[in-house]
């Protein structure tokens, strides 16, 4: 069985993370479950001159017709569309990914508030034990946003901030991009090929 993703876009800058990951996964054959802020549709608009519709339908039908032709399964929720699949512990997806992640939503998800669909999501994800990404695209970080972050670790999520690496020597912002992505998909057991893995060289032998 395919796995189920669900992906949420929020309102902190990084969106090139975000859109890559949705990508990369329907390239894998996952079926995602796409929920998006509406500050992220205007980060969407100022760092990639993408226009999410505000209606999730659309946005589900635009993306559906630009990713046409990979094997994964998309469907995209309404910030308020209660009856959700992932709205419910009794159909969890298999994990949750929010990149990029806003500070706001990122306390409240670790206060345990399910205001919309992308705080309820992350709730039920953290309650039934399955994986719960967090991309927290912010620096420096406060006091605050600290204590929020051991908050959520302590209850299982993974805060992986998207810190790219140079060892791979980077050639592009494209590359930059691939590998935060990368260490996404591993955290999810999601295969990918974005990048040669360390010690994996002509040289390891």
């Amino acid at each position: 069985m395919p796995k189920t993703i669900c992906l949420a876009l929020t309102g902190a800058s990084g969106m090139p993370y975000g859109l890559r990951l949705l990508e990369c996964l329907l390239e894998a054959g996952c079926r995602v479950q796409l929920l998006y802020s509406q500050v992220a549709q205007v980060v969407a608009k100022q760092e990639m001159g993408l226009e999410l519709p505000a209606r999730a339908k659309e946005t589900q039908a635009y993306f559906r017709e630009c990713y046409a032709a990979l094997p994964g399964e998309l469907d995209v929720y309404g910030r308020e569309e209660w009856f959700a699949p992932l709205a419910s512990g009794s159909n969890p997806p298999d994990a949750m990914i929010v990149c990029p992640c806003t500070m706001g939503t990122l306390a409240s998800i670790a206060q345990g508030l399910a205001s919309n669909l992308i705080e309820r999501a992350a709730d039920v994800v953290l309650k039934e034990g399955r994986k719960l990404v967090l991309v927290p695209r912010e620096t420096p970080f406060s006091a605050i946003h600290l204590e929020n972050m051991l908050r959520l670790a302590r209850a299982g999520a993974v805060i992986l901030p998207p810190n790219p690496g140079f060892y791979h020597h980077p050639k592009s912002v494209e590359e930059l991009v691939d590998f935060v992505v990368a260490r996404v998909l591993d955290q999810v057991a999601v295969p990918h090929a974005l990048m040669q893995r360390w010690g994996a060289g002509e040289d390891a032998a």
